[in-house]
């Protein structure tokens, strides 16, 4: 399938209602996002059942104004990274794609962390020779190893900035103790928890990213579906609002906190431009006071 240039018109990008913000200063993105681990196969792992399909996910969520891509060395592992480049390079300017190692695939549904310093050096040549870049945008990561001193982890990714094949650092799944630790060792700019309007279990990394300004970005935001469904207290509020549930728990994430930027993935162009199109509700205090209370009776 040959590339394509983009053009994205301002009037049919509903995806830049959701605001941007600046990550590490410099990276200026379109806070609603695209997560793509659903564009590989059944456990995370090989092809999607559809590669065309996955190729015109990535296109139209271009086209619909995301301007941020989060993947990881472990989706697939590597097909997610190799579709992207195949789908969109060369990017688009402002384009950002940010990637995660710190984990071994063995098989479907299985993940072992893996935080040696050769090993993460390794991950990253190989997520930089998938992606078609010279240097990855935002580098995350996976999870900080128990079995591996966090320095030499931080330290590997600090080396691999250093050198340039790295321009910032994020982290994922830490407390605030392990942010506050990793910084000591190098910069850090975002941090990825799961979170979602009825898993607030990150509330206290969450509100010390919005003190620090680092970007927050949620995962799992929409539980797979699970916590919006169309007979879920946040359902029935959807009905009402004549929204989709998943467009719901999507706008509450954007209206929570300026940090945040949810990243929610399909594999389906319809479900992507459901998820897009969250970006143009609105919530006011009174509506999120509602939903707080829906999703704790939920």
């Amino acid at each position: 399938m040959p590339n394509r240039k983009f053009v994205v018109h301002e009037s049919q990008a509903p995806a830049k209602k959701s605001g941007e913000f600046l990550i590490g200063n410099d990276l200026r993105v379109t806070r609603l996002g695209f997560g793509a681990m659903r564009i590989t196969g059944n456990g995370v792992w090989g092809e999607p059942a559809n590669r065309a399909d996955a190729i015109r996910v990535l296109r139209r969520a271009v086209e619909l104004g995301i301007n941020f891509i989060d993947t990881a060395d472990s989706y697939g592992p590597g097909v997610s990274e190799e579709i992207i480049a195949e789908a969109l390079h060369p990017y688009p300017a402002g384009l950002v794609i940010a990637t995660k190692g710190g984990y071994a695939r063995p098989g479907p549904n299985q993940w072992i962390e893996d935080g040696r310093p050769e090993h993460l050096r390794a991950a990253c040549e190989a997520s930089l020779r998938r992606l078609r870049v010279d240097q990855i945008d935002l580098y995350q990561l996976h999870r900080i190893d128990p079995k591996v001193p966090a320095e030499e982890q931080l330290g590997a990714l600090r080396h691999l900035r250093a050198h340039g094949k790295i321009k910032h650092i994020g982290l994922s799944e830490v407390s605030v103790k392990q942010i506050q630790h990793a910084r000591t060792i190098v910069p850090i700019v975002s941090v990825q928890n799961r979170y979602s309007i009825t898993d607030r279990g990150s509330e206290d990394v969450l509100e010390y990213c919005e003190r620090e300004k680092l970007g927050f970005i949620p995962w799992f935001p929409l539980a797979a579906g699970r916590v919006s469904g169309s007979e879920s207290p946040i359902g029935r509020i959807a009905a009402r609002w004549k929204a989709t549930p998943s467009q719901v728990a999507l706008a509450w994430l954007l209206t929570r906190s300026l940090v945040i930027l949810p990243i929610p993935g399909t594999s389906r162009v319809e479900h992507l431009e459901e998820n897009v199109a969250a970006a143009e509700l609105k919530i006011d205090a009174n509506k999120m006071q509602e939903l707080d209370r829906m999703a704790r009776a939920g």
